[in-house]
């Protein structure tokens, strides 16, 4: 048994010694490595600090150049300048695109100015502009600008802008006729923008200012004529001085408890008659009993209501340029007071056609025939009138349209 222990011995002894020396290698290969992965970590740490020491430089270098922009402002401030700078100009060249041509240039340079500048060279006459109009206007601006269904009206509106209802037409609103030629140069007509000719856009706007009566029948506009035509409201527009004459006055503090000494009640409802009374219904009807019946033998036909309320809407064809009742004056036509059995062109102050001239010197009279004869077709009852009209095709409408002038500018 002994001897086989001894055996093994040896075998044990290189067993250790073996182990012994594997370990070791292995603790000096960890030492090695730990040595290694600190010494990392402290080259971090160290450009770590060095990043933060420059990050604080650089944060104390922007702080100077903030502070001495600052100071250099409220010095600007102080002596009254602007704190606005122009915008940098790039020294580099990026050596993108081209210059534009001229051609181009033209091509979108295209606005009007209110000075004249802009326009075009060209030309057009009212009645060449009728002829325009009426074929590609008058189906939304109706035949004589004076709308058509909710479109805008292009003409009238005279002395309406104090109204609570005012009306905003080129001839009673817009300070500048550059803004007519502009948007229709650009705009129109509906559906077809750009399509005219500068030639049509002259005389287009010429027959909208015939319209509202600020030019003869015989007058051409043109790029050479165009600031000769004077707008009525060119004097209606002020430069906006809100800023200083207004605003300055409602900044101010408000107040907001004991504004006043006292309260005292300076008057009551009752007093003032704001209540709505009964007492003038019953006053009115006994006014009306009252009214005296007139001369029985005098029997005259009551006119149908619905019939001039009907001719009211056919007039609006007419207003744009002729009125009725009591303010009437001639504007592009003259005025419509007492035209049944009225002598024809007889109206003072108005200068006719030579066709109505002679027709005053005949002694001719408005009959409801000849008035009649001349609503449905103007230039073949009067040949040589210079009247923009083409005629009502129905004869309801002729009769509706007369019983209306009548009932409002008999005399």
């Amino acid at each position: 048994m002994s001897k086989s222990l001894n055996l093994f011995l040896p075998a044990l002894g290189g067993t250790a010694l073996l182990l012994g020396g594997a370990y070791g290698f292995m603790s000096r290969d960890y030492g090695a490595k730990t040595i290694e992965s600190l010494e990392i970590r402290v080259e971090q740490s160290t450009a770590s600090a060095a990043s933060a020491v420059e990050s604080a430089r650089a944060a104390e270098a922007e702080i100077e150049r903030l502070a001495a922009e600052r100071d250099e402002l409220q010095v600007i401030a102080a002596a009254g300048g602007g704190l606005t700078q122009p915008a940098p100009v790039a020294e580099a060249v990026y050596g993108l695109g081209r210059e534009a041509l001229p051609e181009e240039i033209a091509a979108w340079d295209v606005d009007v100015l209110p000075d004249g500048r802009g326009l075009p060279v060209g030309s057009g006459d009212v009645w060449t502009g009728e002829e325009i109009f009426v074929a590609q206007c008058a189906s939304c601006h109706g035949d004589f600008a004076e709308g058509s269904g909710n479109w805008p009206v292009l003409a009238g509106g005279f002395g309406t802008l104090a109204d609570e209802d005012p009306v905003k037409t080129i001839g009673s609103y817009w300070p500048y006729l550059s803004t007519s030629w502009d948007y229709i140069n650009r705009s129109m007509p509906f559906g077809a923008a750009g399509t005219l000719s500068a030639d049509d856009t002259y005389a287009i706007v010429a027959y909208i200012l015939y319209s509202n009566d600020l030019i003869d029948d015989d007058f051409v506009l043109s790029n050479e004529t165009f600031m000769d035509v004077e707008m009525p409201n060119a004097d209606g527009f002020v430069l906006d001085d809100r800023a200083d004459s207004e605003y300055t006055v409602w900044r101010t503090e408000p107040c907001m408890a004991d504004c006043k000494d006292s309260v005292e009640i300076t008057m009551h409802a009752s007093v003032v008659d704001v209540t709505p009374e009964e007492e003038g219904e019953e006053e009115a009807a006994v006014e009306t009993e009252a009214a005296p019946a007139g001369d029985a033998d005098v029997v005259e036909a009551a006119v149908d209501p619905a019939l001039i309320d009907a001719g009211k809407g056919v007039f609006r064809q007419c207003q744009a340029c002729h009125e009725v009742g009591a303010d009437a004056t001639n504007r592009t036509g003259p005025h419509l007071n007492a035209l049944l059995g009225r002598t024809i062109g007889s109206v003072d102050g108005f200068r006719y056609s030579n066709v109505f001239g002679a027709a005053q010197d005949a002694g001719d009279v408005w009959t409801t025939e000849a008035l009649e004869a001349f609503l449905t077709d103007p230039r073949g009852a009067m040949s040589g009138t210079k009247m923009a009209y083409r005629g009502l095709s129905d004869p309801a409408d002729i009769e509706a349209v007369l019983a209306y002038i009548e009932s409002i500018g008999a005399e």
